[in-house]
């Protein structure tokens, strides 16, 4: 059953082209990921299908009775409202079939009007409290809340970040379950937890179509059945999720290469024979000429523009950061609780936790910005920061998009290579108009290109990135994953972005809660396994004082027996040194894990390691075990 048809919408913005002869239709329970650079008109789209704009041109029929629910990159909330309030704002229908069915009810207890109708109006409004989903719904909307990060359903909307109210429109749109939901960058702002909850929500509990606009690989790949793209103003549609996308994607490619040459070649021929020809024509001669026209005039098809990013690595000493011992309190809240560990040449540190937990504090502890509570960090007289923060708040709204990266310079050098500040922005794909527009005009994708291309015209040999994956296209973020495995310096990148993580991360320091913070070797793979080992080693040590006891009262101690036996005293002399060739094993597997190249190759090989570590630091302390045993018993 086809929810919503569109035939060929068209729309532009001044002389620019957005969207041309789009045809697009929406089947029932159909999961459609929508994506393309930035500007390419994803947004726009969107809104065209939730009836939020009018296209220019084209048609758009959708099918009778259906509910359609947008949640926009700005949302529009009532400020006076609580959250619970705005959030039950799309239970409308809801609201309506109880009040009716009480209303009925109450009408039949009195003993009032027609008996027969009273009860098909009952039986009618019951029915569609059940299709909305029960009679529960209130519940379920405090509950949606607190998965999406608003743990007090009764704070007033206006009182949230713009960030939290774009979680409370999330909420309401979850709940109201539309027949079509168009998502505009749903993940945005949320972090990890809640995006894999929205995934499996998705997944699991929703039941209409989807629509989601989004540059988040993981979700793409995991929730979507169709993806789209549009490039140049066209749509195109392939089969799957993102990996899938990126299979046809480069086999389309390939084949408009193909056709193109052979049109290059052909018409090389033709006009080989044309110059032969003498200047009489017969009609069979005319008609080839005509051919040979039509083919010359078809225009070549526009390749990809993918955004180029580059950047100066300068040489850092042996100390890059140093952490010892390092606590961080704020606002009478310990975030962070002696957390001691070293950066190293190469290593790329995925820092990744709750919102509110401190990441970005801590990012500025690292640097140098801020103090720490207790412990202290050293910092290498080389080391250079290279620091893009989540606002954006370097850039100079007021000023071009060519001042803010130039600052008064006229050429740039990276690496080895000196470039005009004009050619370095072409490489970010902005043509000679967009370096005069304001950047304050931009979008936010765009603002993030000008941010990244600002910090990376300095030298540097740390990059810091706090969510640098917010607003910027897949396309954009393939670069700058590029980037960053040429990098020859270090990088510390707080971000939600688990594709992002899986594909640049040799290091994940994650905030456990109550200051706990862990570095686990490998990327965001890997810390999934090492972490849910962790977590299952855990929960059986907390088992085993209860595992065979009957009474609360403990079993009395059995008498430790005196002395080693002779095969206890052999084992003893030997233990040692197999301690230290399981200890060097585990330092083996870490060093392994820490190295980039490990990433480069094959993405199973991570998950083998992790495996490897896991049985080695079991080995290491099982071997551990047994020595403190046998040297207690010795000692009587």
């Amino acid at each position: 059953m086809t929810l919503i048809t569109a035939v060929e919408l068209h729309k532009r913005f001044g002389d620019r082209v957005v969207l041309e002869k789009i045809d697009l239709s929406i089947a029932a329970s159909e999961r459609l990921g929508l994506v393309g650079i930035n500007g390419s008109g994803k947004s726009t789209l969107a809104k065209i299908l939730a009836g939020a704009e009018d296209p220019d041109n084209g048609s758009l029929a959708l099918r009778r009775g259906i509910s359609v629910g947008y949640l926009s990159q700005t949302p529009n909330l009532d400020p006076t409202q609580d959250a619970r309030t705005a959030a039950s704002g799309g239970l409308g229908g809801w609201r309506e079939a109880t009040e009716r069915h009480a209303a009925v009810s109450a009408l039949l207890e009195r003993g009032e009007g027609d008996l027969e109708a009273l009860l098909a109006d009952q039986a009618a409004a019951a029915q569609a409290i059940d299709q909305f989903g029960g009679w529960d719904l209130e519940h379920e909307v405090d509950a949606v809340l607190g998965h999406v990060g608003i743990a007090d359903p009764t704070v007033i909307v206006g009182t949230l970040s713009g960030g939290e109210r774009r979680r409370v429109a999330l909420a309401r749109l979850l709940v109201a379950q539309p027949d079509l939901a168009i998502l505009d960058e749903p993940t945005n702002h949320l972090d990890v937890r809640t995006i894999e909850w929205l995934e499996r929500y998705l997944v699991d509990r929703f039941n209409g179509a989807l629509l989601l606009v989004t540059h988040d690989r993981m979700l793409l790949d995991r929730v979507v059945t169709r993806t789209l793209e549009i490039d140049h103003g066209e749509l195109f549609s392939y089969a799957g999720g993102y990996g899938d996308y990126l299979e046809s994607k480069a086999e389309r490619m390939a084949h408009a290469a193909r056709a193109e040459s052979n049109r290059r070649n052909i018409l090389r021929r033709e006009l080989e024979w044309l110059r032969r020809q003498p200047k009489a024509r017969t009609g069979k001669s005319k008609a080839r000429i005509s051919r040979i026209e039509t083919m010359a005039s078809k225009a070549a098809p526009i390749g990809e523009q993918t955004a180029e990013l580059s950047g100066s690595a300068t040489r850092s000493g042996k100390t890059i950061i140093e952490m010892h011992d390092v606590a961080v309190e704020l606002g009478g809240r310990r975030l962070v609780d002696s957390l001691t560990m070293s950066m190293s040449p190469g290593n790329r540190l995925g820092i990744v936790g709750d919102n509110g937990t401190g990441k970005t504090t801590l990012l500025r502890v690292m640097m140098g910005a801020l103090k720490p509570t207790e412990g202290n960090v050293v910092l290498g007289k080389n080391t250079r920061f290279a620091y893009l923060d989540q606002a954006r708040s370097r850039l100079d709204d007021n000023a071009t998009v060519y001042n803010n990266v130039a600052e008064g310079r006229s050429r740039i050098t990276i690496g080895k290579q000196e470039l005009d500040v004009r050619s370095y922005l072409e490489r970010l794909l902005f043509d000679t108009r967009q370096q005069q527009q304001r950047v304050e005009s931009l979008s936010g994708g765009e603002r993030a290109r000008v941010a990244l291309a600002k910090i990376l015209s300095h030298p540097a040999n740390v990059v810091v990135l706090d969510e640098p994956t917010n607003d910027l296209d897949v396309a954009t973020l393939g670069a700058l994953e590029e980037l960053l495995f040429d990098w020859g310096g270090t990088c510390l990148i707080v971000t939600h972005d688990r594709w992002f993580l899986d594909r640049v991360a040799t290091a994940i320091l994650a905030f456990e809660g109550d200051g706990k913070v862990v570095r686990y070797e490998g990327n965001w793979t890997t810390y999934l396994s090492l972490r849910g080992q962790a977590t299952a080693a855990e929960t059986e040590a907390e088992k085993e004082p209860r595992r065979g006891s009957k009474a609360a009262t403990p079993p009395a101690p059995k008498a430790s027996p005196k002395g080693l036996t002779y095969a206890e005293r052999i084992e003893l002399s030997e233990i040692e040194p197999k301690i230290e060739q399981a200890d060097a094993r585990v330092s083996q597997v870490e060093a392994q894990l820490s190295d980039p190249t490990t990433y480069a190759g094959d993405p199973d090989r991570a998950r083998v390691l992790a495996d490897e570590l896991a049985a080695a630091r079991a080995d290491a302390e099982s071997l551990t075990e047994r020595w403190a045993e046998l040297e207690a018993k010795l000692e009587g």
